[in-house]
C-alpha cells in the first residue's frame, strides 16, 4: 500500500507540477492480476483498483492499517468498470456488472473479488473510509441509483448524476459516492466549482480514449492550477481546494467524500468571475 500524507494549502501554492503530481494524482490503480491501493492520510482515506484475472483476489489488511483484516474498523465502496464479476462478503455472494457498486460493512471479515471471464476481468475500485458505525452491506446497482440530469449543451455540462451510497440510498458511516456521466459534445463537470471544509473528496476518472485527456483544476478559487490526467486515474482533493476539469471530450469519475457530515449540497461555491 503506498501512502500518500496530507499537504496544506501553504505548501500547495509552492509546488511545481512535478510535486502536484506526486502529491495529489495517483496515476497506477487497475493493475492485473493484483490489488493497487493507496492510503491518503486526509480523512485516512484508502483508494484503489483490484483486478483479478487468473483467480480470485482478497481485500488483505496492511501494516499501515494496524488491524486484522481490512475492514475491522472500515466501510468500504466498490464500483465495477469492467467485464461482469462477484465479490464475496463473508461468504454471500453479489454479482457486479459494468458500473454497478456494493457497499462493504464495517466488521466484514472476509472479502474477495473474482471476475466472470478473465479475457474480460472485472476492474474494480474501491473507496474506503474509517467507520464508527456498522451499516448492512448491499448491492448498489446502477439502475437503482438516485439519478439526477443537469447542466445543458449550451454550458458544455449536460450531465447524468448517479448517487449510490448517500442519506437517501444505501447507508454509512461517512462514505458517501456516486458517478457522474457527461453527455456526447459536454466536457465540464462540477462549474461553477466548490469546496467543502467538512469533508474531502477523491475523483476518478474513466470511460476516456487513450488519446483523451482531462485537465482537473484543482487549488484555493484565487490560486487554480491544474493536473492533466488520463482514463482509470484518480486525485485526491483537500478540503481547501476545488475540485473541477474540463477534457478534450466526453468522459464519466467516480466521485466519493468522506468527512463530519453526508449532505450532498453542502458545499460553499465560488463564482466563475471570482476563479484566478
Amino acid at each position: 500500500m503506498q501512502i500518500r500524507y496530507a499537504a496544506g494549502k501553504d505548501q500547495y501554492e509552492r509546488m511545481t507540477t512535478a510535486e502536484l503530481r506526486a502529491h495529489f494524482l495517483v496515476e497506477e490503480i487497475f493493475v492485473p492480476g493484483r490489488a493497487e491501493l493507496t492510503y491518503w492520510e486526509t480523512e485516512r482515506t484508502v483508494l484503489g483498483g483490484i483486478v483479478p484475472v487468473d483467480a480470485p483476489i482478497s481485500l488483505e489488511s496492511d501494516p499501515a492499517l494496524a488491524a486484522e483484516y481490512f475492514c475491522e474498523r472500515r466501510e468500504a465502496g466498490v464500483f465495477n468498470l469492467g467485464g461482469p464479476g462477484e465479490i464475496s462478503v463473508d461468504g454471500r455472494p453479489y454479482a457486479l456488472g459494468l458500473c454497478d457498486g456494493l457497499y462493504i460493512s464495517r466488521g466484514s471479515r472476509e472479502v474477495s473479488f473474482a471476475s466472470s471471464d478473465k479475457a474480460n476481468p472485472a476492474r474494480y475500485y474501491l473507496i474506503s473510509y474509517p467507520a464508527h458505525a456498522a451499516y448492512p452491506t448491499g448491492l448498489v446497482p446502477q439502475g437503482s441509483a438516485n439519478r439526477v440530469d443537469l447542466g445543458a449543451s449550451a454550458t458544455a455540462n449536460e450531465r447524468t448524476i448517479f448517487q449510490y451510497i448517500h442519506e437517501g440510498g444505501a447507508r454509512s458511516c461517512q462514505l458517501v459516492t456516486g458517478m457522474t456521466q457527461l453527455k456526447t459534445g459536454s466536457t465540464w463537470n462540477t462549474m461553477p466549482p466548490h469546496t467543502h471544509l467538512r469533508r474531502s473528496e477523491v475523483y476518478l476518472y474513466f470511460d476516456l480514449p487513450e488519446n483523451a485527456a482531462v485537465f482537473h483544476f484543482m487549488g484555493a478559487g484565487d490560486e487554480t492550477r491544474h493536473l492533466v490526467m488520463h482514463s482509470g486515474q484518480a486525485v485526491l482533493s483537500p478540503s481547501w481546494s476545488i475540485h473541477c476539469g474540463c477534457a478534450t471530450e466526453a468522459y464519466s469519475f467516480i466521485w466519493a467524500m468522506g468527512g463530519e457530515n453526508q449532505r450532498f449540497t453542502d458545499m460553499d461555491g465560488i463564482k466563475i468571475s471570482d476563479l484566478k
